[in-house]
């Protein structure tokens, strides 16, 4: 976790979207890696919400950031990569960098979930860099709430706590860049 806070501060530090991260891993072992936490955490996440697992698969997709770790201290950023799928078919890579600012203290890591309610707003989000505003809101995973979620301009955002200790209220916006699988 130290690792995610630290990258997290660095994006801050350096401005939004500035540090020049790739949406994709590097190699085959950080892809394997990185499908295993998603797998897992998509199933922890149905676990402690099975209303979440009924949210996801009536989706038109969805992209899952299995570990984002976030850092602030008056000025905060966050980092995460994760994969986008499709009808149950992986089709992506992604990475989410956030920027905020504001009364913030701490560092946490979590798992984002970003559900696409049709191809309008999937397209959307794949054909060019996406960003959120802090007008977007994301619903804490938990037993029973994502029966009550409702898409807001075509995305539904889920958040899943893993660990870490955030004092936050702060404002700021979160960018996202996607890549087709090759």
């Amino acid at each position: 976790m130290r690792q995610s806070i630290c990258a997290a501060l660095l994006v801050a530090a350096f401005g939004f979207g500035v540090t020049g991260c790739s949406a994709s891993p590097k190699d085959e072992a950080k892809r394997d890696a990185l499908d295993a936490n998603t797998q897992s955490t998509l199933s922890a996440m149905r676990s402690e919400d099975p209303s979440f697992g009924s949210f996801l698969d009536g989706a038109y997709a969805y992209a899952i950031y299995p570990s984002v770790g976030k850092g602030a201290f008056i000025v905060g950023g966050a980092y995460g990569k994760g994969e986008v799928f499709q009808g149950g078919r992986m089709i992506g890579y992604s990475d989410m960098s956030q920027v905020t600012v504001g009364a913030a203290i701490g560092g946490e890591d979590y798992a984002e979930v970003i559900a696409f309610e049709n191809q309008a707003a999937l397209d959307k989000f794949t054909t060019k860099e996406y960003a959120f505003d802090a007008s977007v809101s994301a619903v804490a995973v938990k037993s029973g709430v994502a029966k009550t979620a409702r898409f807001r301009d075509g995305v539904a955002v889920f958040k899943y706590i893993k660990g870490g200790l955030m004092a936050d209220a702060s404002v700021g916006g979160q960018r996202f860049r996607f890549r087709p699988v090759q």
